[in-house]
């Protein structure tokens, strides 16, 4: 019998077939971790670290420079007030003169200031009119000291103002594009004062929920405890977990942070749907379940078209006059097309939407039904109206 070369060795596929099964199900879960992945954020993203917090500073200034658009004086007083006090400070004396000038303008200096920023470092400030002034192009603000809420120094604002608009205005038409009365000054404040906080030097630091819940916490903590082998940390409620730094740590506390901050969770959250009926916008969770119930919905809906005519009167006609005659269209609709939807039981976000949209429903009568479903007890979920 003759061999035939193009025939499949039995043994070597055998012997290549646990190598070959183990590559597909190393791809498999390969695939699973990062569809898994993809549903998880870090903790970092999730969290806000204990005393790891901005800090408020506002100011009050002049910005110079203006192009006579700046304030009108007789009605910004406290304009005319702070450019005298200014004045008088650089040695002149203006007091009991008539100042009239437009390039002057009294502004509002905003800024935050980011954490464990150092003295002389420069952090990006945020300029509003506080008078009458058209606009802000091509000023320049003056050192105005920032404070913050206990009433210190930490940081001082000088520099030219950028503004992202503009104002034009012609003798009948005038065009304005953003909001020219504010800007910024990139890197305009130099920080004076630092904040006196040393992270490096605690024990322990709570990790504060963005999005307060059980469940997140309760993760989060056998996460990190999982990754460090550690009962490092403790869900404290919904909103806090402690994290405490374990005996024989090599590193600070902020060594810690950095070590567990890139750990992936799935965060939780409760079924809620969030309304704002001023603007019309629902937002509904994806664990919203309904219970079995019937909706129907109809709206009475009266609509009216004046077309007024104009009646004249024959020509050469001796007596007559030209009168507007009153022409009125009315149009009502009762909703006698409106259709009765049944929703089964386990209904999801999906189903509920499609279903509300197939009856034609807008979002301010979509508003109302969920209003409704969840005074039935019907809807599994919180109602939050903004």
């Amino acid at each position: 019998m003759k061999n035939n070369d193009n025939a499949p060795n039995n043994k070597s596929y055998l012997r290549d077939f646990p190598w070959k099964f183990t590559a597909l199900v190393l791809i498999g879960i390969f695939f699973m971790l990062n569809a898994a992945q993809a549903k998880t954020s870090r903790i970092k993203d999730i969290v806000d670290i204990e005393g790891v917090r901005d800090n408020m500073l506002i100011g009050y200034g002049l910005v110079v420079g203006l192009n006579g658009t700046g304030d009108t004086l007789n009605n910004s007083p406290f304009t005319e007030q702070s450019l005298t006090a200014m004045l008088e400070r650089l040695g002149v004396n203006v007091r009991g003169q008539n100042l009239n000038t437009g390039n002057v303008a009294a502004v509002m200096v905003t800024a935050t200031l980011p954490p464990f920023r150092n003295q002389g470092s420069t952090i990006d400030v945020s300029i509003s009119s506080l008078g009458d002034a058209e606009s802000l192009l091509g000023g320049t603000l003056l050192v105005t000291p920032l404070m913050a809420a206990d009433g210190e120094v930490y940081a001082v604002a000088q520099g030219p103002v950028t503004v992202a608009g503009f104002a034009i205005e012609g003798e009948a038409a005038s065009v304005v594009q953003n909001i020219p009365t504010s800007g910024r000054v990139p890197g305009g404040a130099i920080v004076e004062k630092e904040i006196g906080f040393k992270l490096e030097d605690l024990g322990d630091v709570r990790l504060s929920l963005k999005n307060p819940d059980f469940t997140t916490a309760r993760r989060i903590a056998r996460a990190v405890n999982g990754f460090m082998s550690l009962n490092v940390a403790t869900a404290e409620n919904d909103a806090s977990v402690v994290l405490k730094k374990p005996k024989g740590y090599g590193g600070s506390i902020v060594d810690l942070i950095t070590d567990i901050e890139q750990l992936p969770i799935q965060p939780d959250m409760p079924a809620r749907v969030v309304i704002d009926e001023r603007s019309g916008t629902i937002v509904i969770g994806a664990d919203v379940k309904i219970s079995p119930i019937a909706i129907a919905q109809g709206n009475l809906t009266i609509k009216i078209v004046e077309t007024p005519q104009v009646s004249q009167p024959n020509p050469f006609a001796q007596q007559g006059q030209t009168v507007v005659v009153p022409r009125s269209d009315v149009e009502v609709n009762t909703g006698d097309d409106a259709k009765l939807a049944l929703l089964e039981t386990g209904v999801t976000l999906q189903d509920l939407v499609t279903g509300l949209n197939k009856l034609g429903i807008g979002p301010r009568d979509m508003i109302t039904i969920l209003q409704a479903i969840k005074a039935a007890g019907a809807l599994q979920a919180e109602i939050e109206v903004l």
